[in-house]
C-alpha cells in the first residue's frame, strides 16, 4: 500500500518548483539567466529592480535547485542549473500562450500589435540556408553583455539602442534578419520596424537566443 506520507512529501518537493516559478520578477530572472550567467547587480539592472529584491529572488529560484552559484571576489554569479530549466521556462511561458487569452493579448500589446504590414518572421531552417548562401546579415540587438555570453555563429553585434545611429556599417543591398532572447522578446521587433522605415530590407527570426540554444544549434561566445 502507498504511503500517504510519501506520497505528500514527493509532491511538496515538486511544489517548490512551482512556487519559485510563481512570481514575475523570478521568471523575468529566469529569462535573462537563460542568456548566460551574470553577477547579482547586472540582473538586477536588467530586471529594473534593486540588488535587495534581486537577491531575495536569486535565493529562492537557487533553493529550488533552478539556479547555481559562484563566487568571484565579492560578486555572486547566478547561472541556471541545467538546460532543462530553460526548457522548463520556455514550456511554462508557452503553455500560458496557448490556454491564457489573457496572456495573448498581454503578449500582442507587449510586441506592438500584431501588423500585417510587419515583415513576416524567419524560421531558423531558413536562417541557416541563408547564412550558408551568404545572402543575410545576421543582427543580434541585444545588449553586449549578452551576446558576449554565447550568441549564434557569424552574428553582428549591434544593440537595439545603437542601431539607428550605426545603420551605415550595415549594408544596404542585403536581407538582414534581426534577433534577440527569446520568441517574444521586443527587442527584434523594434529593430525590424526601425529598418524597415529607413528603407532596409529586414526580418526577424522566427524564435530567439533561447529557443536556438534549446534546439541544440552551434552558439559562438566572447564579445564582438
Amino acid at each position: 500500500m502507498a504511503d500517504r506520507a510519501a506520497d505528500a512529501e514527493l509532491f511538496e518537493q515538486f511544489a517548490r518548483v512551482g512556487k519559485a516559478l510563481s512570481a514575475l520578477q523570478r521568471l523575468e530572472l529566469l529569462d535573462l539567466l537563460a542568456q548566460g550567467q551574470r553577477t547579482v547587480d547586472v540582473l538586477a539592472r536588467a530586471a529594473s529592480v534593486g540588488v535587495s529584491t534581486a537577491s531575495m529572488h536569486l535565493q529562492t529560484l537557487r533553493q529550488a535547485g533552478l539556479a547555481r552559484t559562484r563566487k568571484e571576489g565579492t560578486s555572486v554569479h547566478y547561472r541556471l542549473a541545467g538546460e532543462d530549466v530553460a526548457g522548463l521556462y520556455a514550456g511554462l511561458r508557452d503553455v500560458a500562450l496557448a490556454h491564457l487569452a489573457a496572456a495573448d493579448r498581454a503578449r500582442v500589446a507587449y510586441l506592438g500589435g500584431d501588423d500585417p504590414e510587419e515583415a513576416e518572421d524567419v524560421p531558423r531552417e531558413e536562417l541557416v540556408r541563408l547564412a550558408r548562401s551568404g545572402e543575410v546579415v545576421l543582427l543580434d540587438v541585444r545588449p553586449r553583455h549578452d551576446y558576449a555570453s554565447g550568441h549564434i555563429p557569424g552574428a553582428v553585434s549591434v544593440p537595439v539602442e545603437e542601431l539607428e545611429r550605426r545603420l551605415a556599417e550595415l549594408p544596404a543591398d542585403v536581407l538582414v534578419v534581426a534577433y534577440c532572447r527569446g520568441a517574444y522578446c521586443v527587442l527584434a521587433y523594434d529593430a525590424v520596424r526601425l529598418l524597415t522605415r529607413r528603407g532596409r530590407s529586414a526580418r526577424r527570426l522566427r524564435e530567439g537566443m533561447l529557443e536556438w540554444r534549446l534546439a541544440g544549434m552551434p552558439i559562438q561566445s566572447g564579445a564582438a
